[in-house]
């Protein structure tokens, strides 16, 4: 038997008057984020990018979500950090190779199209994409009735970055002896929110979002929603001081700085050396999760580590701010592994 006859594309679920809203409204905040290497505007069918001043080009590519926060950001109706999430869980996957940040594209796929909510989250992107020196080029906002309900919807992003290939960092780089300089992180940036939700009953209950803690300055919900921290304003002058980098992200420095070092060299970290932030303590109290799953799920408080000579270690420290030697490369622990005391 067939369905009611549908004649509109609007009774099927899709508000075409509200995707040209949306781009109306996202067109002159991208634009911004242009430089002359920029060919068209937003609009197009593809985005053009004139790539000039290399000798030997290579370039890199990476591509990323911002997972089950999104959930979080849902329940409290707060979109505004969600935008920088995304740019800079791409952008510094691409710089841990010593490339720079050239564009971005964002897909942002929706069950019902609200103009608002996609001006405010490409309005983070583009707010991203100036710190890092990137063109937000393109992108694509698709509304999915039939595999988005109510107000749920997914972001993904595609950074692209370019280097001469002599500037390549290669983790082969890295010595015995070398030191780790660590970075700070401003809370779980977008990582370990399926954990977090799961332990503390979130799906069936936000009321804990709404929860102020004197040791957050803010309630759960803002303090989980910190955007992503970006890496790049810190770590493109270090040319030639750092051997090579990791970018802390799912998995924790346990799966993340092996991927920084040669396969036969592994990692010792001194935890009394950073500064966790109160939000891990808080969730682990809270979820009660085991210290040992804490490090294999967070960056607990540190979301870039740099591989460095020990002669250089002073210069990086000094030129990052907020930079520390967190650890020492050895072959002492293993192959591959990492400990943290």
């Amino acid at each position: 038997m067939l369905g009611p006859a549908l004649r509109t594309y609007s009774e099927a679920g899709v508000n075409r008057d509200a995707a040209a809203e949306a781009i109306r409204r996202i067109a002159p905040v991208a634009e911004r984020t242009h430089g002359p290497e920029v060919l068209g505007g937003a609009g197009g069918f593809s985005a053009m990018y004139r790539l000039a001043g290399f000798d030997d080009l290579v370039l890199v590519s990476s591509a990323d979500g911002v997972g089950t926060k999104l959930k979080l950001a849902i329940a409290m109706s707060r979109y505004e950090a969600l935008g920088e999430d995304l740019v800079n869980a791409c952008v510094n996957d691409v710089i841990v190779t010593g490339a720079r940040p050239i564009f971005f594209l964002d897909y942002i796929a929706v069950g019902r199209l609200d103009p608002d909510i996609v001006e405010t989250i490409v309005t983070g992107m583009a707010r991203a994409c100036e710190t890092s020196g990137c063109a937000l080029i393109g992108g694509e906002t698709a509304e999915l009735p039939g595999l988005y309900r109510g107000g749920d919807f997914d972001l993904a992003g595609f950074a692209v970055g370019a280097a001469e290939r002599s500037e390549i960092m290669d983790p082969a780089d890295a010595d015995a002896g070398d030191l780790l300089v660590g970075l700070p992180s401003n809370g779980l940036h977008t990582n370990g929110y399926s954990l977090v939700r799961a332990a503390l009953g979130l799906e069936d209950d936000p009321g804990p979002l709404y929860e102020s803690h004197a040791e957050l300055g803010c309630t759960l919900g803002e303090a989980l929603l910190a955007p992503h921290t970006a890496y790049w304003p810190a770590v493109k002058d270090l040319r030639g001081l750092v051997k090579s980098m990791a970018h802390v992200t799912g998995g924790g420095l346990v799966e993340n700085v092996p991927r920084a070092l040669p396969s036969h060299l592994g990692a010792a970290f001194d935890s009394s050396t950073w500064s966790l932030p109160p939000i891990f303590a808080l969730l682990q109290e809270l979820g009660g999760i085991d210290t040992g799953e804490m490090r294999r799920v967070f960056n607990m408080g540190l979301g870039m580590v740099l591989v460095c000579g020990r002669e250089q270690a002073a210069d990086v420290v000094s030129a990052t701010p907020g930079a520390g030697i967190v650890g020492e490369v050895t072959p002492e622990i293993g192959a591959g592994r990492v400990v943290i005391h």
